[in-house]
């Protein structure tokens, strides 16, 4: 299974970094309106230590970091080293001397604590072992601390990333990652939409007092048109259909990006805002009983 997870690690760190670092404006600000409701609805306490879990670039880190004050401990941990590179120095050139950063699994990896919080926008989704993940993190949690994170739910409750899966579909044959040789970002980003089972995955791994709360909100997926299309054909389950397919994929891209076109014409806004859709999240607490 680490093998696996080496190989969850290279895409998080090649690949995936750099289509997240090309689209990183699209992702930190129309993806992190999920991230800033989770935090409205359960703030950090001033003085808090925080654990922000998949921290990519570090800007929810910072944010955490902030509400807590200088009196708090705000450790960002993430699989892949150029992510946390880019974190490391934009929380120092940002003056946040409390907030401080690992690369690890964690799956597997020591996390330190004890935390008062464990966070994540987005992260964990992508853990190929969820349980073993619930359960380290608990291990690092002070009796009475809390878990929250942000997840996807269905993908019909998200149409903007469901219709471009649908699209290319259409047109792209679909390859397994067991089919191929290329590093992948692991389970995907609906890994996490069940709540039945995510709950008993919460409960199996000792937590207590697991809550749901579903988030709607539009979110902006691209400043006009054509970036949203090239955003869809990167990233996501449209964009993970795109490269797997290797040649073939390439061979078929221009009909793909004319068909991505009608398909997200639907959520242009008329006074040029840009692209608009809707989206749903779970904002999901549990407490460790200690």
């Amino acid at each position: 299974m680490k093998d696996e997870n080496a190989i969850i690690i290279e895409a998080w760190n090649t690949v995936l970094f750099e289509k997240f670092s090309r689209f990183r404006h699209v992702l930190t600000t129309g993806l992190s309106a999920h991230g800033y409701a989770l935090l409205a609805r359960h703030p950090i306490a001033p003085g808090a230590r925080v654990l922000d879990l998949g921290c990519g670039f570090g800007d929810t880190t910072q944010d955490i970091a902030r509400a807590a004050g200088a009196g708090g401990q705000v450790v960002g941990i993430d699989c892949a080293a150029n992510f946390i590179e880019v974190a490391r120095s934009e929380a120092e050139a940002a003056g946040l001397s409390w907030a401080s950063f690992l690369v690890g699994d964690v799956q597997f990896e020591p996390l330190g604590g004890p935390y008062d919080r464990a966070f994540s926008r987005f992260g964990t989704m992508f853990f190929n072992l969820p349980g073993a993940v619930l359960r380290n993190v608990r291990r690092s949690l002070a009796p009475g601390a809390e878990l929250t994170a942000v997840v996807w739910r269905r993908r019909e409750d998200n149409p903007w990333l469901f219709a471009a899966e649908q699209t290319v579909r259409q047109i792209v044959p679909v390859v397994s990652h067991e089919e191929t040789n290329e590093v992948h970002c692991g389970p995907g980003p609906f890994a996490w939409s069940g709540a039945d089972t995510v709950s008993d995955l919460l409960r199996s791994a000792g937590y207590e007092r697991v809550r749901f709360e579903r988030c709607d909100l539009e979110i902006c997926i691209g400043r006009t048109l054509g970036e949203a299309v090239e955003f869809s054909m990167a990233l996501g389950p449209a964009g993970e259909i795109l490269r797997l397919a290797g040649a073939e994929g390439e061979r078929l891209k221009q009909q793909v990006l004319a068909a991505m076109q009608r398909t997200l014409t639907e959520f242009e806004r008329a006074d040029g805002s840009g692209v608009w859709a809707p989206s749903s999240t779970w904002l999901i607490s549990a407490s460790n009983p200690g």
